[in-house]
C-alpha cells in the first residue's frame, strides 16, 4: 500500500507529490504474517461453528462462505463427527496491490464427539448459501416417550 503526501504551495497549488511504502507489507506478502492482526497468520482460516440440541437431533452449522461441496469431507468414525474443507485464495497477479487484505483462506479440520444418544448413521448434511446444516438424528430410545398408565 502506498501512502500519499500532497504538498501545496502558499498559492494553493499542488507541488510535489511524495509516496511511502507501508513498512508491513514485504512481511504480509513473503511470510504471511500482519503484526497488526495479532501475530498470527493472516491466510489461517478457521469457521465459526454452533452446535445445539432439539428433541429430535443434534444441529450443527458452520458458516463456511465461498467453500464449495466439492472442497468439503464430513466423516463420523467412532463417534466423533469430523469436518474438515479448504478455501482457495483468489489468483494474485503482477502489477496488483492490496491496501487491505483480511480475508482468510486455506484448510480447516473440526471434530466433534457425539453424545451416546446420538444417531451416527443418520446424518444429512446441507450447505446452502455458505452455511453447512448436519442434522443429526437421536437414537429412538433416547427421545422422551410418553407411557400411559394403565386403568385396573
Amino acid at each position: 500500500m502506498s501512502l500519499v503526501r500532497n504538498s501545496h504551495t502558499t498559492n494553493g497549488t499542488t507541488g510535489s507529490v511524495a509516496r511511502y511504502r507501508d513498512p508491513f507489507s514485504m512481511a504480509r506478502e513473503l511470510l504471511s504474517w500482519d503484526p497488526l492482526y495479532g501475530g498470527r497468520p493472516a491466510t489461517a482460516f478457521a469457521p465459526s461453528f454452533e452446535v445445539k440440541e432439539t428433541s429430535d437431533a443434534f444441529i450443527v452449522k458452520a458458516d463456511l462462505p465461498g467453500v464449495s461441496e466439492a472442497d468439503l469431507d464430513i466423516a463420523v468414525h467412532n463417534n466423533v463427527l469430523s469436518v474438515s474443507g479448504s478455501r482457495q485464495a483468489e489468483e494474485r497477479k503482477e502489477g496488483e496491490s492490496y491496501a487491505l487484505y483480511e480475508r482468510q483462506f486455506g484448510s480447516f479440520t473440526r471434530s466433534f464427539s457425539l453424545p451416546d444418544m446420538a444417531d451416527g448413521e443418520r446424518i444429512d448434511a446441507k450447505l446452502e448459501n455458505g452455511v453447512l446444516t448436519l442434522s443429526i438424528a437421536k437414537k429412538a430410545e433416547a427421545k422422551p416417550r410418553k407411557i400411559a398408565v394403565k386403568k385396573s
